[in-house]
């Protein structure tokens, strides 16, 4: 029951209701006996249906009660009425940064302060221990006397690993600002998922919105899982070299490539708006940048694979390979992957999958099932299809293609080089070349689609393992197809995978793969009640798929249909169900907000 206007919750009486969140609703409260006035936030009671909260609660409540800092909200004391648990804190009179944002614009200065205080509070809630596990505008206070708050310290932590449904039935973080480990519901999480949070902030506050923004909180947490981070500089060109590189690095996905701590944020985030010139000795990353790997070199390697003439100047390549990096930017991925896919399936045709004989001979037979042999081989242990150098340097890459012009594999592992250097568009002019050179060798197929899974861009990855499918001299091995499956599962939510339909026979390679892909295609593009009726009946014949029963599970959501589609996706990330399987029903779960 919540908690009314004008009763006593202890020595508290409720005044007024401030708001109500998925996990606690906040009231204004008067102490008579210390004549102030404070802030109770009342947990949901659907979490005393885990018999191990309140010990976990008022564990956390006397680590975060410890936290006396002048950038966070103090927390007075905290006990339970009738049954329901509550927290009592300092009562803040302003507004959070969330109304200041939503009201106006704010300049740097204030952005600078702001980004200041924030980082003073977690990085000495980080100092004892103590993650914020949500930070957002929202728990951001401004008060009327200027000073800056965070709030909710450990209340996302209260509600982790419990066994109420709430617990399980949320997101123990904000969609929009949450971190990509987070997201994927690991467990081994520091103090980078809260500078992850930080740096969408940052984000907001200096480009405008949010860096990932959908119809959906699935939609939003698969994008800070998978997709690149949308160019600060190319939403809002007003954000400066040095601003850009701080938000780059402090958004990065993977955890080590972030910023150690708030305060090494804290730090360059300051010299970027007041003296931008030392930006580029402070922000590094782990590997050496382009520019630290003779970015020469690398000029002069692609003038003579794209002119075939004679080296140029230092200088000259220098301004080429710079103005490569100034020109093309990640926003412009959608319709160059539209693109690379024509241009791909245009420039190789549509071939007979029929192979003839002495092409078969040339194959690598343990990559194909067979009566005997079926999966037997993982194509990652053979190492004779495998013949990309790895994590090559830019100059590497372009001089390994310099020597071998006509090996398809030397231009992939520069498409790749070029696609972590942010160069989309040379990345795929490569691409499309390395294609040409394969010609109908579906190893190299394989290769590219492992490498683009790689960075979850799956329609790329789709593309590849389709024109595998097309030259595989014989029947693909369970793995393969597992391969081919999660890429046009999962890129069947794009509307461009139609392209690839039109282009192939994906029904002749599998039926019920494309049963599956199409309806998936339809619930996200088209008609739900044609996706429902399409699902039935691909439940009436295969009732234990797991592919079917998640996008059973994904269409329930689609129909507000909670409990059920968690208890699918419980069972699906519980059972034996594929990896891949596995880890996007965690994804969904932790998508299900009450």
């Amino acid at each position: 029951m919540p908690f009314v206007v004008g009763e006593n919750v202890g020595p508290y009486r409720i005044v007024e209701q401030l708001g109500q969140g998925g996990m606690a609703s906040v009231y204004k409260a008067y102490h008579a006996a210390l004549d102030r006035y404070v802030a109770i936030k009342a947990l949901h009671p659907a979490f005393l249906e885990d018999p191990n909260f309140l010990a976990r609660f008022q564990r956390e409540a006397r680590m975060v009660a410890k936290l006396e800092h002048d950038n966070i909200v103090p927390i007075y004391d905290y006990s339970e009425h009738e049954g329901r648990p509550y927290l009592v804190m300092k009562f803040i009179e302003g507004e959070t940064l969330k109304a200041r944002i939503a009201r106006d614009s704010l300049d740097l200065d204030e952005v600078l302060r702001i980004v200041k205080a924030m980082g003073a509070g977690l990085a000495y809630a980080h100092k004892r221990g103590i993650l914020h596990r949500d930070v957002k505008p929202s728990n951001v206070l401004m008060a009327d006397d200027g000073r800056i708050y965070i709030t909710d310290f450990g209340l996302a932590r209260m509600a982790q690993a419990g066994e109420s449904t709430i617990s399980s039935d949320m997101l123990l973080g904000t969609p929009q600002y949450i971190s990509p480990e987070q997201a994927l519901g690991k467990k081994d999480l520091d103090e980078r998922t809260d500078i992850y949070s930080m740096g969408v902030l940052l984000y907001e506050l200096l480009v405008g919105r949010v860096p990932f923004r959908a119809d959906t909180p699935y939609s939003i947490i698969h994008d800070h899982i998978y997709t690149p981070l949308p160019l600060p500089s190319a939403i809002n060109p007003k954000v400066s070299k040095p601003v850009e590189r701080v938000l780059l690095k402090a958004l990065a996905k993977e955890r080590e490539d972030r910023f150690a701590s708030v305060n090494d944020l804290v730090t360059v985030f300051t010299q970027a708006v007041t003296v931008p010139e030392i930006v580029g000795e402070l922000v590094k990353p782990k590997k050496p940048s382009p520019e630290e790997t003779a970015p020469a070199g690398v000029g002069v390697a692609l003038e003579r694979i794209e002119e075939s003439i004679a080296p140029v100047r230092e200088a000259e390549a220098r301004t080429t390979f710079e103005r490569f990096r100034e020109r093309w930017r990640w926003w412009y991925l959608a319709p160059i992957l539209v693109v690379c896919c024509l241009c791909s399936f245009l420039a190789l045709g549509i071939i007979n999958r029929q192979r003839q004989e002495d092409q078969t001979s040339k194959t690598t037979p343990e990559l194909l099932a067979s009566p005997s042999s079926v999966g037997a081989l993982s194509p990652r242990q053979v190492t004779s299809v495998s013949p990309l150098e790895g994590e090559l340097t830019l100059e590497e890459a372009g001089r390994r293609v310099e020597e071998n012009p006509d090996d398809p594999y030397a231009h992939l592992d520069l498409a790749l080089a070029l696609w972590k250097d942010g160069q989309s568009q040379e990345a795929l002019r490569f691409l499309n070349k390395a294609i040409e050179l394969a010609g109908e060798d579906f190893r190299f197929f394989l290769q590219a689609g492992d490498s683009v899974a790689e960075h979850q861009l799956w329609l790329m990855a789709s593309d590849m393992y389709l024109h595998m499918a097309r030259y595989a001299p014989g029947e693909l091995s369970i793995e393969l197809e597992t391969k081919l499956f999660q890429s046009l599962y999962l890129a069947a939510e794009d509307s461009r995978v139609i392209e690839l339909f039109s282009r192939n026979n994906v029904e002749a390679v599998d039926p019920f793969m494309f049963s599956v892909v199409k309806t998936r295609y339809e619930l996200y593009n088209g008609d739900i009640d044609v996706a429902g009726m399409e699902l039935d009946e691909i439940l009436k014949q295969n009732p234990d798929s797991p592919e079917a029963r998640l996008l059973y599970a994904e269409y329930l959501l689609k129909r507000g249909k909670i409990e059920e589609a968690k208890a699918i996706l419980t069972e699906l990330y519980s059972g034996e169900a594929p990896d891949w399987i596995q880890r996007e029903a965690r994804i969904l779960t932790g998508t299900i907000i009450k």
